[in-house]
């Protein structure tokens, strides 16, 4: 291969790099745009026009990405689904020996997050409130996402050796989806003593023989 021929290689890798972190790039722009606007105004209110025009991007270079306005809507929600995991399965990883205690961890955790300036609530939430049709593709996402927290849940209280880990499982999906709309209802709030207490009291409940 000659030096002529490997400089133009080398510059079509770099050409196909630099198009790839600009297609990149662009989604993520217009991810985060969406992000920071769904999650503070709502999916309805925030029309795609407005997202073109915060994120800097051509209508072209949205559709390119999001063919419909649902589409962008299912990815956000599947983004902030993707980090709840990431932040409620290392959790868990600090604590391998007492699935119990993991349990009353995971709504620390939780409780924190809602007492952050600029909490805006559960996306999921969000989605099943705004829309109500089953069929909804945001909608699905959601429902979907909530079903593999409670199966989660289950998992956790079979582990600790519950004695109806089904109810332990519903109750605490409840606990948690009441703590996130709470937040959404009020604002930033410090519920971490009050849902601790409820956690511990669930999960002493269904150990107790």
């Amino acid at each position: 291969m000659s030096m002529q021929t490997s400089l133009y290689l080398v510059k079509c890798l770099e050409e196909e790099k630099s198009m790839k972190a600009s297609i990149h790039s662009a989604r993520q722009r217009i991810l985060t745009t969406a992000t920071d606007l769904f999650s503070r105004e709502g999916y309805r209110a925030v029309g795609t026009d407005t997202i073109i025009e915060r994120s800097g991007v051509a209508k072209m270079t949205l559709y390119r990405h999001f063919s419909t306005k649902n589409d962008l809507i299912c990815a956000y929600i599947e983004q902030t689904i993707e980090n709840f995991w990431a932040a409620f399965e290392q959790v868990i990883s600090e604590h391998p020996a007492s699935p119990q205690i993991a349990l009353v961890a995971i709504f620390e955790m939780l409780a924190s997050t809602v007492a952050e300036p600029g909490f805006c609530g559960c996306s999921c939430l969000h989605a099943a409130v705004e829309f109500p049709q089953f069929d909804h593709p945001a909608h699905q996402v959601a429902l979907e996402h909530k079903r593999d927290v409670r199966a989660r849940f289950l998992q956790l209280a079979e582990q600790a050796g519950a004695r109806q880990p089904d109810i332990l499982a519903d109750q605490l999906l409840l606990l948690m989806n009441g703590m996130l709309m709470q937040g959404r209802m009020e604002g930033p709030i410090d519920t971490t003593s009050s849902v601790v207490q409820a956690v511990k009291v669930l999960v002493d409940a269904q150990l107790k023989a």
